[in-house]
C-alpha cells in the first residue's frame, strides 16, 4: 500500500507518517499542498490531505482528482480542523472518502483506513 500525506504543516505531516508507520504502513511520500501531490500521485493508494493550504487547498485538489480519469477511484480521507457539519458535508459532496477531525488518534486513523479500504 502507498500513502501521500499532503499537509503544509510538516510536524503534522510528520505525525500523520510516524502514526502510519505504526500501523505497519511504511510506504509514504509528502507533499506540501495540492498543487505539489498532483504531481506525485502515481501508484497511490490512499490520500490523506488537509483542507487549509497555500497553492491548492484540500478542497480544490480533491476536485482536481475526482475530476481526472486516472486517479479519481483513489480513495481521499481528509484530515482537517474544519469541524463543522457544513464543511463535513461540503467535503464528502466534493467526493472525500472520509474525513478525520484533528486531533486524531491512532485508532481512529486505522478505522478510517479500514472503511475506505474495504469500500
Amino acid at each position: 500500500m502507498k500513502f501521500i500525506v499532503i499537509d503544509d504543516s510538516s510536524t503534522m505531516r510528520r505525525i500523520i507518517c510516524n502514526t502510519l508507520e505504526r500501523l505497519g504502513y511504511d510506504d509514504v511520500i509528502e507533499a506540501e499542498n495540492g498543487l505539489e501531490a498532483l504531481g506525485k500521485l502515481r501508484d497511490i493508494d490512499v490520500i490523506f490531505t488537509d483542507w487549509n493550504m497555500p497553492e491548492m487547498d484540500g478542497l480544490t485538489f480533491v476536485k482536481s482528482v475526482r475530476a481526472s480519469q486516472s486517479f479519481s477511484t483513489i480513495p481521499i480521507i481528509m484530515i482537517t480542523t474544519e469541524s463543522g457539519k457544513p464543511d463535513i458535508i461540503e467535503a464528502l459532496e466534493a467526493g472525500v472518502n472520509n474525513y478525520i477531525v484533528k486531533p486524531f488518534t491512532p485508532e481512529i486513523l486505522r478505522e478510517k483506513i479500514e472503511k475506505v479500504l474495504r469500500k
